[in-house]
This record gives structure tokens, sequence and C-alpha cells, in this order.
């Protein structure tokens, strides 16, 4: 991605959108900051997804879990795009159970010493900081994992392969790589084992931001569709795209639901796993029926027409800040759950 594309992001505020005005932020609401990702993503996913990590899963949980000291340092540089914010989650073995992550940690000399790698990581390179969670014993589980923050340069602290995937291009994805990495005893987000708490509660964020990614995608798939129609279509190409005109309708409505309940401080995590399903889903759809109204057009990579790169671009929502599976998951249990009679 163009460095001016971030430069420009800073200038217009949107790097800061959530973030508190007492750090330089807008401190604009969920929903705010969904309309705002629902039109970057319109124009390039690759861009929302940056700014969706930065807020969602980078910048909220300093401002949430951080100290004084943490909060002082990060957010005013995250909030005038100075600094860009990376989530380190996700590992080689290790995707959709967290529990199970591999990358270690060990106190040694009044200091955290870190071990291991990490995969898929939006922004790994040019983060100025990786939001990293390690374990200190993997046969703990959720119990062992603890939250760090990793400045960028930090000795020990490496980007390994950029990962050259069939869509989403734009977005920098990267390996990263932990050999004694020494980080002081400040750098730990909330207390020793309540990383896999601040990963969780980061996540159930960071689907809204998701959710109005993919419905962004989506609306894009749609109006490529209806302005790559010939003058005079088939009915079935009018059934597509009718079809396609109420798979974003449905897909806006369960991210505006989501995104108020957070912003009213009403349980939203069913909520925001119904937006993330199903916009993520949508934007495929629509994508996938777009090639099929728009014909070989549509799947010509010379670049004439932008679906064939809409359908590559949506692939990727079902996966990214938890599989349709886990949101399934989710709303099983919650929907089987007596005590909750319904995911919102």
């Amino acid at each position: 991605m163009p460095s001016e594309v971030v430069r420009e992001l800073a200038r217009q505020r949107l790097l800061g959108l959530t973030i508190p005005p007492e750090y330089g932020g807008s401190g604009a609401d969920t929903w705010t900051l969904a309309q705002v990702l629902e039109r970057l993503a319109f124009g390039s996913l690759a861009v929302a997804t940056l700014v969706a990590v930065h807020l969602s899963v980078a910048a909220a949980p300093i401002e949430a879990r951080g100290t004084p000291a943490q909060k002082e340092r990060y957010l005013p540089a995250l909030a005038q795009g100075t600094m860009v914010g990376a989530f380190g989650l996700t590992e080689p073995a290790v995707g959709s159970d967290a529990q199970r992550l591999q990358t270690r940690y060990r106190r040694q000399d009044g200091k955290f010493v870190l071990e291991g790698t990490k995969m898929f990581i939006t922004n790994g390179k040019s983060a100025g900081v990786v939001l990293t969670f390690a374990t200190r014993d993997p046969s703990l589980g959720a119990r062992g994992i603890s939250a760090f923050l990793v400045p960028q340069n930090t000795p020990g602290f490496v980007s390994g392969q950029r990962l050259e995937k069939m869509g989403l291009r734009g977005s920098e994805t990267m390996e990263l790589v932990f050999q004694d990495c020494e980080l002081p005893l400040e750098a730990l987000l909330g207390e020793e084992g309540q990383g896999f708490a601040i990963a969780m509660d980061a996540l159930e964020g960071g689907r809204i931001g998701i959710a109005a990614c993919s419905l962004g995608v989506a609306d894009a798939a749609l109006e490529a569709l209806r302005t790559g129609l010939p003058t005079y279509p088939e009915p079935w190409q009018r059934s597509i795209l009718a079809r396609s005109f109420v798979e974003v309708e449905a897909a806006r409505a369960l991210v505006e639901k989501a995104a108020r309940l957070k912003d009213a401080r009403e349980e939203f995590s069913g909520a925001a796993s119904a937006a993330k399903l199903y916009a993520s889903q949508a934007a495929f759809r629509v994508a996938s029926w777009g090639l099929d109204a728009l014909g070989w057009e549509a799947v010509d990579r010379s670049g004439r027409h932008r679906m064939e790169q809409l359908f590559r671009d949506a692939r990727v929502l079902s996966i990214v800040e938890g599989t349709t599976e886990i949101q399934e998951r989710i709303l099983g249990r919650r929907l089987l759950d007596r005590q909750a009679p319904g995911p919102a």
C-alpha cells in the first residue's frame, strides 16, 4: 500500500477515529466506525482492513487495559498516525483455537523474554507496536496466556516473510519472529494470565469492524453488477441483481444492530457474531453471483472489470476475526443457553 494512502488516512483523522480526544483522537462511537469502514471497503478492502485492525484490535485493547503510561506512550501516536498498530495472535499451526498458541514467554533477570512465530499478521512489518500474545506454559491453556506491547525495532523481534495472497493483496500480511526478544516488565498489557480474555474482548469488537468491511465489499459488488449489466438484462440477471440487493440490505441491518448494541453498552457478542457471519458470506455470494451475471468480462484479469478482484478479496472475510464455524459455534451456544433467549 502506498505510504501516501496511510498519510492521507492520518490527515483525515481516520486513524484516530475511535481513540478518546484526550489522546488526540476523535472519540467516535462504534456505529460511526462501522460506517467509515464500510465506505473505505467499498473503495479498497485493504485500506479498510488496515484501519479496522489498527483501531479495533490494537488501539482499543490499549485504551481498555493499558496503564496510564502505556496509554500516553501509544495512543497519541496511534491517533496521529505516526504509528500503526497490529494484533499478533495467529500462529503457523494455531488459528481458531487460540488457547493452543505456542509462542512462549518467561521472566528472566527482571524482564520478559519472548520466543516463537506469528503468522498472517496484518500491518505486521510497518506497525509501530504489535499487541502480541504468548503463553507461560502451553499446558495451562487460556490461563497461561499473557499480552505484551512489542514496539517495532525491539531486539529479537523481526519481520519474516511477506505472505502473497490470492486476494486482499494491498494489505500487508506478515510472518513475525521472536528470538530471545527481551521486553521490560512494563510491556505487559493487563496482568499475567489475562491475555486470552484481552484477545477475546478485542475480537468481539473487531468482528463488527470486519462485518462492516464485508458490507462495503458486498455493496461494491452490487454496484459493479448494476453498472455492468447490459441496458436490457435477461430476467435471470435481474433476479441476481435483486437477490444481491437484499443480501446487502440484510447485512447492513445486522451490522447496525451490533454496533448500536455495543455503543449502548448492552450485550453485543451474539449480534457481532451474527453480523460477521452473515455479512462475510453476503460479500462472497454477491461477488460470486456477479461473476455469473456478467460473464467472461468479469473474470478477465486485465482489470477491465472490478468483480474479479472483489471475488478474490471477499474470500478472506469468512476467515479473519473468527471463522464462519466459530461464529456458528458462538451463536449456537447462546441460542441453547436457557438464560439467553436469543443471539442479540
